[in-house]
């Protein structure tokens, strides 16, 4: 985990993971049977330092169970709001083809075979006063927020959402990917390449999970 806790503006606390979720440790969690997606490593990086991506928002959700089982801990995504302050010290500039937050404009954006955008190691990029690492990087992340927002004014429940938010360069709006395509109706699909996770906890995690 990440140095210190990071503090918002009203006072609550949370604690980040220092990078994103690693190969190695999504494969942890396939190998215990509890993550259906198995993620390959590249001939020229190794898992344990290398982000796991091509993730859906179903997939994070079966490793954040298996962690919180396993770990003692209960982890979570972190919100909309939580991962702009994480990364509002670290220094960019949104990427100008970037302009509609939809699946098939951030699937083409990050699937395009350009050095910037290549899947670079942890520890790659900028790291915050609080040493939290990649933030943003060549990895989007998935939050928790739903992209529909609420229906009269309550929330929708997580089952029932047709997309997240995943953060990057800016916020994108992203449908949950189904790969079934028997089951997925509108949300078929495979998710964009260089789409991952980072963990959060609202309670001190002594060690990396």
């Amino acid at each position: 985990m990440a140095e210190k806790p990071v503090i918002m503006p009203d006072g609550h606390r949370f604690y980040a993971q220092k990078y994103e979720v690693t190969i190695a440790e999504w494969n942890a969690c396939h190998d215990a049977g509890a993550c259906a997606l198995h993620i390959r490593t590249r001939p020229d990086m190794q898992s344990e330092t290398t982000p796991a991506t091509g993730v859906s928002y179903l997939d994070a959700g079966e490793f954040l169970a298996w962690i919180n089982a396993n770990s003692g801990h209960t982890f979570r995504l972190p919100t909309v709001a939580e991962w702009e302050f994480m990364a509002q010290e670290v220094a960019h500039e949104p990427d100008p083809i970037f302009t509609d937050p939809s699946l098939s404009w951030a699937s083409s954006y990050m699937l395009e075979n350009l050095p910037s955008r290549a899947l670079k190691k942890t520890g790659s990029f900028d790291m915050t006063s609080g040493g939290i690492g990649d933030l943003p990087g060549s990895v989007w992340e998935w939050t928790q927020d739903c992209y529909a927002g609420s229906e009269e004014g309550r929330e929708i429940p997580d089952d029932r959402c047709p997309a997240f938010f995943a953060a990057g360069e800016h916020m994108a709006a992203l449908s949950i990917l189904v790969r079934d395509p028997a089951r997925g109706g509108c949300a078929v699909g495979s998710p964009p390449a260089h789409l991952g996770l980072r963990l959060v906890s609202d309670t001190p995690v002594p060690v990396r999970p």
